[in-house]
């Protein structure tokens, strides 16, 4: 990636960490340093596996799957 790309991706994750500490809490979790950060990985990284599993699953097809026989 371009250096001024991993910058603004750095700008942007310090800014996200200011903003979680200034704002009041309207809920426990909410007091967790980085929360939101480690939740929405944690959803993207369970998106992507659940996707991959169903599929595997559903989607994908034998290669001889029209073939008559």
């Amino acid at each position: 990636m371009n250096r001024n790309l991993w910058i603004a991706l750095g700008a942007v994750i310090v800014l996200s960490f200011i903003a979680e500490f200034t704002r009041k809490a309207h809920h426990w979790w909410e007091n967790i340093p980085g929360f939101y950060i480690i939740f929405g990985f944690i959803g993207a990284i369970a998106l992507i596996l659940i996707s991959r599993y169903l599929g595997k699953l559903f989607i994908q097809k034998n290669e001889d799957y029209y073939d008559v026989q």
